[in-house]
């Protein structure tokens, strides 16, 4: 499941002076406490689809070292059918900041296929610090993990920019930073499982890893709507392709105005 809770993954060069100051002064108009979504992972077999697995993500406001957070918990996992080829149980939390959307704690807590992984980090955003499981690092300012990066991408106002413009920010995962980006692609009408939508589409530029080869191969659409859902994913992998779509949600923030007709 960590292909699906890395679909806000970019990697850039360079953030210009602008881009670093809107990327610090961002707020959340997008969610609020009490949404919750949940999407299905497909495998693609020759022109069929299985569905694999699912991944949940709650949001919920609470206090923590005496602000006001999102917490917001990623959950995914294989379907028990799967489990024999490549179990999954993966789980992200992030705690972050009401005023900034800037995140304050990041819990990691995966197994997959026997793999674990687990990583509790402590943002000091004023020092511009991140205490991790495994030490101490250092960190630009408005530093984003890789949850609170997705609700962080929801709050853009793609509106700004023109097809093919990159839109960067700064990302701490794996005990490393990683100046990241989205290279918005315009709009388009996209056909899910769910319904048709009226879509923003964006390609991240991979980090390369054990699943991704990285570059622009996925390819990403989010409601057209103040809601700015992600709707579909799709994307190679390195054992074939993979369709990720949005199959049900509660609590959004606003009417889904971009649903055009559902399945």
């Amino acid at each position: 499941m960590k292909y699906l809770l890395l679909i806000i993954l970019w990697l850039s060069c360079f953030l210009t002076a602008d881009a670093q100051s809107d990327f610090c002064s961002i707020r959340n108009f997008s969610f609020q406490a009490g949404e919750s979504i949940t999407f299905k992972v497909y495998y693609n077999l020759g022109k069929m689809y299985v569905g694999a697995g699912e991944a949940v993500f709650n949001v919920s406001l609470e206090k923590y070292a005496g602000r006001d957070v999102y917490h917001i918990v990623g959950d995914g996992k294989t379907f028990r059918a799967y489990d024999w080829i490549f179990k999954v149980r993966d789980r992200y939390e992030s705690y972050v900041d009401t005023a900034t959307l800037q995140p304050l704690k990041f819990i990691r807590n995966v197994n997959e296929g026997g793999y674990k992984i687990y990583n509790n980090v402590v943002f000091n955003q004023a020092g511009h610090q991140a205490v991790s499981t495994n030490g101490t690092f250092p960190v630009p300012p408005c530093v984003q993990d890789v949850i609170s990066a997705i609700y962080y991408a929801r709050n853009i106002d793609f509106s700004k920019y023109n097809a093919g413009d990159k839109i960067p920010f700064a990302m701490f995962l794996d005990d490393q930073v990683y100046n990241i980006y989205i290279r918005y692609l315009g709009t388009e009408e996209v056909n899910t499982k769910f319904g048709k939508f009226r879509a923003i589409k964006f390609k991240p530029l991979l980090i390369k890893g054990t699943i991704f080869e990285g570059g622009e191969k996925m390819t990403v659409w989010v409601s057209d709507d103040n809601n700015k859902v992600p709707l579909r994913v799709e994307s190679p992998i390195s054992v074939g392709n993979i369709v990720v779509d949005m199959v049900n949600y509660s609590n959004l923030r606003y009417p889904f105005s971009s649903l055009l007709n559902k399945k």
